[in-house]
């Protein structure tokens, strides 16, 4: 698990957390949800196992949703991150918009209503999906 600056990683401490070492932790279990998925999902493509693929991709993606949970909070806790947010997006907007074969999303995705169903993952082809 990442493990940066260490703000009382894996003990509660004596004292609440300042504003600024409450962000700092969020960082951290933001990190560790990133590195989750990425885990989920190497371990789903690495087997032929239906079920576990299955599952693997589900949890993949409600640690994916646990990233925009954390990436929220620390928007709204932080103050100036949607700022950095913006700067970040535009700069990639410019960089694909000059890109042949890059589709450009729109700026702010619509949001989701409640209950809606996650989208079907894709399933990455595979010499052994390709045989006839």
């Amino acid at each position: 698990m990442p493990d940066f600056s260490k703000p009382f990683s894996g003990n509660i401490p004596n004292r609440m957390l300042t504003p600024e070492e409450l962000i700092r932790a969020l960082r951290l279990d933001l990190a560790a949800e990133e590195e989750a998925t990425f885990l989920y999902m190497a371990h789903a493509e690495a087997t032929d196992n239906p079920l576990a693929k299955k599952v693997l991709l589900d949890i993949a993606n409600e640690e994916r949703v646990h990233v925009g949970e954390l990436s929220h909070l620390i928007q709204l806790l932080a103050g100036d991150e949607d700022t950095y947010m913006a700067r970040g997006a535009a700069e990639v907007d410019a960089m694909a918009a000059g890109t042949p074969g890059v589709v450009s999303a729109p700026a702010v995705a619509p949001p989701v209503p409640a209950g809606t169903p996650a989208p079907a993952p894709v399933q990455p082809k595979t010499i052994g999906s390709l045989k006839i």
